[in-house]
């Protein structure tokens, strides 16, 4: 059990609670007092930890220095950050606390290797807006009666920042909840089982259900003239309002497409981004081939148009000057149809 020292007691000042780390660390405050550790052995030389986590409200001083034991380890030094959060303390301080506290004697028996503060980093489950919109859609489906899967959860100001305890991992529960069903706004509080932070601070969100369509995004960058293969691609539920009618919301028309221009992850794919895979370029010599049962005759040709696999293109015979209409149905290969079979020969 974490004990309290007299450091309160001995040293002059308040501290405040520590804030949120930004473009500078904030202090962590001093642990109130009971008593102070009775005297133990202690190792012959003390460093401090240049860092520290945990997940605790209290920092102890066997946190802040190894190699402590019994009470001394055990004595609460000072009151962590908020859950989540990261603060500091100064060594100047640990030193006068640990002097306070009988844990030494002098500033040089604890060493701090050089750094001026002691970063304390306090651990916690963070709850996201993801977490936020399944519990809201529970709730609408237990209380209402509403199926809110083809909508989404726009909560009014952008998700809360919320931590609780890292111990915890039930899920996020609805603890209140209105609706109306007309304009689909909802108001809503929320609590995660066993949670002090939550119960002390209670997450209350508004917000209203907006309908989605499924489209089709790239898990990450894709490059101009890449092909992408299955791997590259998955659909995601996002707000209809403003998505346009060239969307893709089915996957197989994206795999093994090209890409027209440079596609960022996570950004819909439009119709117009993409194109099938051309395995006839313009210009390029080509075999025409004809093919019937009993007969096959191919001749060399000039593609006049690019293509893709099945798609028509004009090919010139470079010799005669004929032009053919034929289908790609290969690389370097064009297949012209039966009926075509007396200007395939009046072409060679």
């Amino acid at each position: 059990m974490i004990r309290l020292s007299l450091i309160a007691l001995l040293l002059s000042g308040t501290a405040a609670l520590a804030a949120p780390q930004q473009t500078q660390t904030a202090p962590v405050a001093m642990a109130s007092a009971v008593a102070a550790p009775a005297a133990a052995a202690l190792p012959s030389k003390l460093h401090l930890r240049p860092e520290v986590s945990l997940a605790r409200d209290l920092v102890t001083f066997g946190d802040l220095i190894p190699g402590l034991t019994g009470e001394a380890a055990a004595t609460a030094a000072f009151r962590a950050p908020a859950l989540g959060e990261t603060g500091t303390i100064q060594v100047a301080r640990i030193v006068e606390a640990a002097r306070a506290a009988g844990i030494v004697r002098e500033a040089s028996e604890l060493q701090s290797q050089g750094f001026a503060q002691v970063v304390v980093t306090r651990s916690a489950r963070r709850i996201t807006a993801m977490d936020l919109e399944a519990a809201v859609k529970t709730g609408l489906q237990e209380r209402f009666g509403v199926d809110a899967r083809i909508f989404a959860l726009a909560i009014d100001g952008g998700a809360p920042s919320v931590a609780v305890e890292p111990e915890l991992t039930g899920d996020v529960a609805v603890v209140d909840l209105s609706f109306d069903a007309r304009s689909r706004r909802l108001q809503a509080r929320l609590a995660v089982p066993g949670s002090t932070a939550l119960r002390l601070k209670p997450l209350r969100i508004s917000g209203q259900l907006v309908e989605t369509m499924e489209v089709v995004v790239p898990k990450r960058l894709i490059a101009r003239g890449e092909t992408l293969g299955k791997d590259d691609v998955t659909v995601e539920r996002r707000p209809r309002d403003g998505q346009g009618n060239e969307i893709i919301g089915d996957v197989r028309a994206a795999i093994d497409k090209v890409a027209r221009r440079a596609l960022l992850a996570g950004v819909p794919l439009r119709g117009s981004d993409v194109q099938r895979e051309e395995i006839v370029a313009k210009g390029d010599l080509v075999t025409i081939v004809y093919e019937a049962p009993g007969l096959l005759i191919t001749l060399r040709g000039r593609a006049n148009e690019a293509g893709a696999m099945g798609d028509v293109v004009s090919v010139t015979n470079p010799q005669s000057k004929r032009v053919l209409q034929g289908k790609v149905s290969g690389a370097g290969r064009v297949s012209v149809q039966p009926s075509a079979a007396g200007r395939v020969a009046s072409a060679q």
